[in-house]
């Protein structure tokens, strides 16, 4: 949806800012289930690039969407708080 020229709506009209958060807290949670030997930083990393492609073709004037740096920066800190606080609950056990 991120990269669709017209994205549907979502229940409740959230913010932009919002959908990033939740798509990205979403992303590190399945990454850190997905790739458990891998340390916080590399997944944190590797989806913050994956965040900033996605900024990138935002960018496309064909798509008419709005790329945004503070985008990236919520996906950057939404899936990089979310690996952290994961990998913190699974030591706690």
């Amino acid at each position: 949806m991120a990269v669709l020229p017209h994205p549907p709506r979502l229940p409740g009209d959230p913010s932009d800012k919002v959908q990033h958060v939740i798509a990205f807290a979403t992303l590190g949670v399945l990454a850190s289930f997905a790739y458990p030997a891998s340390s916080v930083l590399r997944l944190a990393a590797l989806l913050s690039l994956f965040g900033a492609g996605i900024e990138l073709i935002q960018a496309i004037p064909m798509l008419h969407r709005d790329s945004s740096a503070l985008d990236w920066a919520a996906d950057t800190l939404a899936s990089g708080l979310a690996l952290i606080a994961l990998r913190r609950a699974w030591r706690l056990d």
